[in-house]
């Protein structure tokens, strides 16, 4: 089985991550579109037609399934992505809905993620279909942080900190109750053990790259690959390969060796 992960950037090699973590023994095949990023300032149309391109291009480097680890392409692109393309297609937003819907007991649940993935309400409607109450913040600075790789920085403590208490102020406000926290970006769990510790006991952490692993890894039997051909592990990006391979390697916690520059236009 070769499975296509693709995201805007770099934040999708934690979905990667987890899914090396449950299903060792697939190929996997990763996508940036660096060149093209950020998707969150893009409309619909373009979203859309830069996410059906990438995602025909891991078809065509073998593919059989694919997981949109981007936010922003789940939230605004997957059906146009499930119309080109030939085989199953999963998208963060779902998973982390059904990872929420599994773990809440109140039914009121709070969602941080980027100023374009809360614009888009796409997490409040997917957890609206799941009869649940989505309370959404955007969090603009923390993915500027992680990148820049002050993970324990009491900068990146002190952000934190007035986002969860804004967040928690205004739900009460709202007259919510939540029991569920989703992390709506994907570069947001290598924050997940920061914001646990800002969060009162009885919130739950939903790492959506972590829940789609889980759902990945639930839909498909993968067997053992043969002794003399260990899985393939392909890197693509569309720009700064030097950039993707130095965040990259910090993203999915081990060594990027090599990634091919290739070119999907405009």
């Amino acid at each position: 089985m070769n499975i296509g992960v693709f995201d805007s950037g770099f934040g999708g090699l934690t979905v990667l991550r987890a899914l090396l973590d449950r299903l060792p023994t697939a190929d996997y095949v990763y996508l940036g579109d660096t060149a093209r990023l950020p998707y969150g300032a893009k409309s619909r149309a373009t979203v859309a037609r830069y996410a059906v391109s990438s995602a025909r291009f891991l078809i065509d480097q073998g593919a059989e399934y694919l997981v949109i680890a981007c936010n922003t392409a789940s939230a605004l692109a997957l059906d146009a992505i499930r119309d080109a393309v030939p085989v199953p297609v999963l998208g963060v937003i779902e998973t982390g809905a059904n990872a929420a819907q599994a773990s809440t007991k109140t039914g009121d649940i709070l969602v941080i993620a980027t100023a374009a993935t809360v614009e888009s309400h796409a997490y409040a409607a997917a957890c609206r279909e799941r009869d649940l109450h989505a309370y959404e913040k955007a969090c603009p600075l923390l993915v500027p942080l992680v990148e820049e790789g002050w993970i324990d920085h009491p900068v990146t403590e002190e952000v934190l900190k007035i986002y969860l208490d804004e967040l928690l102020e205004d739900s009460a406000r709202e007259g919510l109750n939540p029991d569920t926290l989703v992390l709506g970006c994907t570069h947001y769990p290598l924050l997940r053990a920061n914001i646990e510790r800002k969060l009162p006991s009885t919130i739950k952490v939903i790492d959506s790259a972590d829940a789609t692993a889980t759902q990945v890894a639930g839909s498909l039997t993968i067997p053992a690959p043969e002794a003399d051909q260990p899985p393939e592990r392909s890197f693509y990006a569309t720009d700064s390969v030097q950039k993707f391979r130095k965040l990259g390697t910090r993203f999915l916690g081990q060594p990027i060796d090599y990634v091919q520059l290739i070119d999907l236009g405009g």
